[in-house]
């Protein structure tokens, strides 16, 4: 079955929530991890597979499916989580996260995980792949698109900015670049490491179709996936998303640094209620 049915704003909501619950119970079995980014991209997440691929979860090799790369390989738990909701993992390996021998190790790995469709690690290369990606689906007449979720932190690599020009060069309109905007790399902020604003001017600059939009507003996002889907002109698509590292745990937003995030063991049952209280209806 090709995933097609567009879900409501509610559900795509709850998608969301879901999502985020996903990805506390794996933080839970490791006791820590990239947790804020998880939070903070569900929306982006529920988004991308609820409403605008084309995929089939029980075939997630079909060659007519939407590529879904996630350049941010630390970004792994956010899309295991979301690959779970989708019904590609089963939910009864959620404890197996980061184990020896589990299809969800810390990092994503194209070889080990099915929906992973590329190995993440050294930043800055995920565009690069996507380029070639779409370009490669384009010359086989595919009408898939590739879209690829990259941090801000790469930004801050020149490779990505080949592949902005790349993707210019070769008009790809079958590319869709997601930004994860959240400002926050290991030990400070994005924006203090390597200040890329003004950045829609800056994809702007190059030749991409670009907006910017609130990442956790589903509302928002959904319009602007839409957009870049629909936008009609040979060149490539940019959505920058201003996220919220731990989003709906409070007491988690409110830490420093969310790089990465060590919960303590009763925490985890702190943070899950509070999650929970917030079920969308």
């Amino acid at each position: 079955m090709i995933q097609t049915a567009r879900s409501s704003n509610v559900g795509l909501e709850q998608r969301a929530w879901q999502i985020r619950r996903n990805a506390l119970l794996m933080g839970e079995v490791q006791g820590q991890g990239y947790i804020g980014q998880a939070l903070g991209v569900a929306d982006v997440l529920a988004v991308s597979y609820f409403h605008a691929l084309n995929y089939r979860p029980n075939d997630p090799e079909w060659d007519g499916r939407d590529r879904f790369l996630l350049s941010i390989g630390h970004y792994a738990i956010a899309l295991y989580a979301a690959l779970i909701e989708a019904g590609v993992l089963p939910d009864d390996e959620i404890g197996t996260y980061g184990m020896d021998r589990s299809r969800m190790p810390m990092s994503g790995m194209a070889a080990y995980t099915p929906g992973m469709e590329i190995t993440g690690g050294s930043l800055g290369h995920g565009l690069g792949i996507a380029v070639g990606m779409a370009l490669g689906l384009k010359r086989k007449r595919s009408a898939a698109f590739v879209y690829n979720l990259l941090s801000d932190g790469e930004l801050g690599e020149g490779s990505t900015w080949e592949a902005v020009m790349s993707g210019v060069q070769h008009r790809l309109d079958n590319l869709i670049a997601v930004v994860d905007f959240n400002d926050q790399q290991a030990d400070c902020r994005s924006t203090d490491a390597l200040c890329a604003e003004p950045l829609e001017d800056k994809w702007d600059a190059f030749g991409w179709y670009t907006q910017r939009v609130d990442g956790n507003d589903i509302e928002a996002l959904v319009a602007a996936f839409d957009r870049a889907r629909a936008f009609d002109e040979p060149r490539p698509r940019a959505i920058i998303c201003q996220t919220k590292m731990c989003k709906g745990i409070p007491f988690l937003e409110e830490r420093e640094i969310t790089h990465f995030v060590r919960v303590e063991p009763g925490e985890w049952g702190k943070a899950l209620a509070i999650h929970d209280a917030r079920r969308p209806q």
